[in-house]
């Protein structure tokens, strides 16, 4: 069973109003409660603020939080976009009422119910100026203190703004870009660790800088979506390279334009069209598959190719 609360929070009695939480916490749902073939996968519950008829105070926000970490689910995943707040020795989750900043959420305070949690893995989320404080041992941003299974991303480091453009977080937009395929490994899967290396890559060095705190002993797939390539390719490297480092020679058989094509050789041809497409064959020479097999050359894997070639001869793909 995998669960979420994804919170945004746009209206705000004391702070300025940020316009874009509500549609990207929707827009986070949207990505997250199914995978890419329309199968369940997160049973998400919306939390919105969207003006003063549905504001989202401290007690709704918490009590949520305290349910969300409660029970023994596979996947507790909490994303919050809105207001943060940082005092000398903790951040805060400004809700909808809130006038000083410091009665907002704790972040401390949702850390040790993350830590608490049953739950085999516990994913936080946040979306919100001064959220990398979250994980750090009394505000010492050097220390993180947090339990096996736990994993926070942040937008921001503590002293950093989270910035909104285009009527967008920055931040989040990259995060539902990175769920919606764009962190996908080859098989499709996508999970913390290629996350937080999409929206790395995609911020410079002058902008926010996104923070991750982890203690996971393996990577589960948040989301799944279509794989570049069917498994039956990549499990196909073992019989199209004895070892690793094997070179498989071409010739004209291989190609279905030539009047010497031999049906075995094509469909062994169409499996590295389909590896090379996504790096991990090669040709000795750099030209075109067609050429090398029409020019009787060679070809072999990529260091990534071996890579799989190992994963696949371990039984581990």
């Amino acid at each position: 069973m995998r669960k979420a609360l994804v919170c945004g929070i746009s209206h705000y009695e004391n702070y300025p109003s940020i316009s874009g939480c509500v549609s990207d916490a929707i827009g986070v749902k949207n990505v997250i409660e199914r995978h890419g073939d329309g199968r369940i996968n997160f049973g998400v519950k919306l939390l919105v603020g969207r003006d003063e008829s549905n504001a989202v105070s401290r007690n709704d926000l918490k009590n949520q939080i305290e349910e969300l970490f409660s029970g023994d689910s596979d996947i507790a995943l909490l994303y919050f976009s809105g207001h943060g707040h940082l005092e000398n020795s903790d951040g805060y989750l400004a809700t909808s009422e809130c006038k000083d900043g410091d009665d907002g959420v704790s972040i401390s305070e949702i850390v040790t119910l993350a830590n608490k949690s049953q739950a085999r893995e516990k994913i936080i989320i946040l979306d919100c100026c001064h959220s990398g404080i979250a994980g750090s041992l009394a505000g010492e941003k050097k220390y993180a203190l947090i339990s096996e299974g736990l994993c926070i991303i942040t937008a921001a480091e503590p002293y950093q703004f989270a910035v909104e453009k285009n009527g967008s977080g920055v931040f989040t937009k990259l995060l539902i870009e990175a769920l919606s395929g764009g962190a996908a490994n080859v098989l499709g899967n996508i999970s913390v660790g290629d996350i937080y290396a999409y929206v790395d890559r995609s911020l410079g060095a002058w902008q926010q800088r996104p923070l991750f705190r982890l203690n996971l002993k393996t990577f589960s797939a948040i989301r799944e979506v279509s794989p570049a390539i069917d498994i039956r390719y990549i499990k196909s490297l073992v019989d199209l390279f004895e070892t690793p480092d094997s070179v498989l020679y071409l010739d004209p058989s291989y190609e279905s334009s030539s009047e010497n094509a031999i049906v075995e050789n094509l469909e062994k041809f169409e499996a590295l069209r389909k590896l090379s497409r996504i790096n991990l064959v090669k040709t000795s020479n750099d030209e075109q598959l067609y050429f090398t097999a029409m020019n009787s050359g060679s070809c072999c894997l990529t260091e990534r190719g071996k890579h799989f070639h190992t994963l696949v001869s371990d039984n581990l793909i």
